[in-house]
């Protein structure tokens, strides 16, 4: 079966740096609703369109066409009084950027009375490589399709 909209594929996938340097492997397939459902980057969808189990690539995306660039409005320090107790590095919070749209903001480093905060993906404004290989496509069902993301085993579950 050809990848194409409302597929559901399952891939195992590497991400590493521009350098080469591993920054994050699949330890288990991801699956995910193919068709312009936001379930994964576009670019990637536009390499599998077409594709069937077994095909291989590898993607070198720039941070626009991977996590985005960063945005320096998204880092922000805090007065450590505002969090409660046990506030840590690599924890996150959600909350409202400068420009009020919701974030997932990380704990990137306290100092002293100070927390900072940044919003942007830990892989905003780096150029990635994914090595990408199909393991599997098969129809969505009506309820994925509804749903606009892929259930069951290494999909989303409710």
């Amino acid at each position: 079966m050809k990848i194409a909209k409302d597929t559901a594929v399952t891939l195992s996938y590497k991400v590493a740096d521009a350098q080469g340097k591993l920054v994050e492997q699949s330890n288990t397939p991801m699956v995910y609703l193919h068709g312009g459902y936001g379930n994964t980057l576009p670019k990637i969808e536009e390499a599998l369109d077409g594709q069937e189990a077994g095909f291989q690539t590898v993607l070198a995306l720039e941070p626009q066409d991977a996590f985005g660039l960063r945005d320096e409005s998204l880092v922000q320090t805090i007065p450590r009084t505002q969090f409660p107790p046990g506030v840590k590095v690599g924890g996150q919070l959600e909350g409202r950027g400068e420009d009020g749209r919701q974030h997932v903001f990380n704990v990137t480093k306290i100092k002293g009375d100070t927390v900072m905060l940044d919003g942007n993906h830990p892989l905003a404004g780096k150029a990635l490589r994914f090595t990408l290989k199909v393991t599997g496509v098969r129809p969505a069902s009506e309820e994925e399709i509804a749903h606009r993301h892929v259930h069951g085993e290494h999909g989303h579950h409710h």
